[in-house]
C-alpha cells in the first residue's frame, strides 16, 4: 500500500522533513539488519486523535532493543512524546499510522554491531485497511507457507526485529503470487505459529484458542492481547495451547489480529473453507467492539487510548 507524506519525520530528537528524512547508504541496520521497529495506529475519536495502546507498543519496542543488545538512547516517556508530537505536527486529525524504529547507524561496519551508534525514528503518515477493506468485511482466503517461522533459539521471535521480518516477506509474496490474502507460518516443530505479521485465532465450540507465543515462535501482539481482555469480557474464554495445520481447517471460526490489519475474518486456509466462509459470531463481535474501541466509543477501554 503506497505512502502518502506527511509533513515531518522524528529523527533523535529533532523535526526533519519528510524529503530530507535520510540515512547513509552504509548504515550498519541496511547491511545487516539489526534494529527494532513498532507499528502503532492513532484514530479518530470525539475528543480528538487518539493513539491506540501507545505505551504499550513503545514499552516492547524496548524489550526488542534488550534482546538485540542495543542500548536505546531516548527513553520510553521521551519516545511516547515524540510519537504525540508527530501526529500533532502532521495534524493528522483523521488518525494514522506511526512507524517508530531504531536502528544501528553510520560510522562501523561488520558482525560486531556494538560499536555502531544507536539512532531512533518516528515517522506517520495515514493509512488504510492493510488487507483491504473487503476483507475486513468478509475474511481473507490464506495458505499455509513452505516457508517455517524462525527457531526462537536461531533468531529471537519475542523481539519485533528488522532483520527478522525477511521470513515474513517471502512467505508474502509466495501466498501473494498463489493468488492468496495472507500466508500462515508453521514453526520448524510443524505447529502453528503466526501470520506474516499478524497473530491467528481460531474459534472452536465457542472458545478462542491461539498458539503458545513462546513455543511456537510468534510474536507477543498488542492487538491479540487486546482481543482476549475483549473476548473475556463477553464472556468468551482465550486458551494459548499447540495447534495444528488439520485444527486450522475444522475450525468453526478464524481471524487474524495485528495493528496495520486490525481484527480481519479469515474466509478459508489452503482452500478449506472456515466454517460457512463468512465471518462467525464471536469473530464480528470482538472486531466490532475492538473497531469502537479504538475510537473512543467504549469507556471501560478508554485507558488504552493516548490522546493527542
Amino acid at each position: 500500500m503506497p505512502i502518502t507524506p506527511t509533513k515531518k519525520i522524528w529523527m533523535d530528537g529533532q523535526l526533519v522533513d519528510w524529503d530530507a528524512a535520510n540515512v547513509h547508504v552504509l548504515t550498519h541496520s541496511l547491511h545487516y539488519g539489526s534494529g527494532a521497529f513498532e507499528g502503532i495506529r492513532a484514530y479518530p475519536t470525539e475528543r480528538g486523535v487518539a493513539v491506540f495502546r501507545l505505551r504499550d507498543h513503545i514499552e516492547r519496542l524496548v524489550r526488542s532493543c534488550k534482546i538485540l543488545m542495543i542500548d536505546c538512547p531516548f527513553s520510553v516517556d521521551e519516545m511516547v512524546e515524540a510519537c504525540k508530537e508527530i501526529v500533532r505536527v502532521n495534524e493528522l486529525n483523521d488518525g494514522c499510522y506511526l512507524r517508530p524504529i531504531v536502528y544501528l547507524g553510520y560510522g562501523e561496519m561488520g558482525l560486531n554491531p556494538l560499536p555502531s551508534p544507536v539512532n531512533v525514528a518516528i515517522a506517520a503518515w495515514p493509512w488504510g485497511t492493510y488487507l483491504g477493506d473487503d476483507g475486513v468485511a468478509n475474511g481473507v482466503r490464506t495458505k499455509v507457507s513452505s516457508w517455517q517461522r524462525h527457531d526462537p533459539n536461531a533468531v529471537p521471535t519475542a523481539a519485533k526485529s528488522t532483520g527478522a521480518y525477511v521470513n515474513s516477506s517471502l512467505a508474502k509474496v509466495e501466498a501473494i503470487k498463489a493468488g492468496y490474502d495472507e500466508a500462515i507460518l508453521l514453526a520448524p516443530d510443524g505447529k502453528v505459529s503466526e501470520c506474516t505479521g499478524e497473530n491467528l485465532f481460531i474459534v472452536h465450540d465457542g472458545v478462542i484458542y491461539s498458539p503458545l507465543h513462546s513455543d511456537q515462535g510468534s510474536l507477543e501482539g498488542i492487538t491479540g492481547q487486546t482481543i482476549e481482555r475483549i473476548a473475556a469480557d463477553q464472556g468468551v474464554e482465550v486458551r494459548y495451547e499447540t495447534l495444528i495445520r488439520s485444527d486450522l481447517y475444522l475450525a468453526d471460526e478464524a481471524f487474524l489480529t495485528g495493528t496495520a490489519a486490525e481484527v480481519v475474518p479469515i474466509s478459508s486456509v489452503d482452500d478449506r473453507v472456515i466454517g460457512d466462509g463468512t465471518p462467525g459470531p464471536i469473530t464480528k463481535k470482538v472486531q466490532s467492539t475492538y473497531f469502537s474501541a479504538v475510537r473512543g466509543e467504549v469507556e471501560r477501554y478508554d485507558f488504552w487510548l493516548d490522546y493527542v
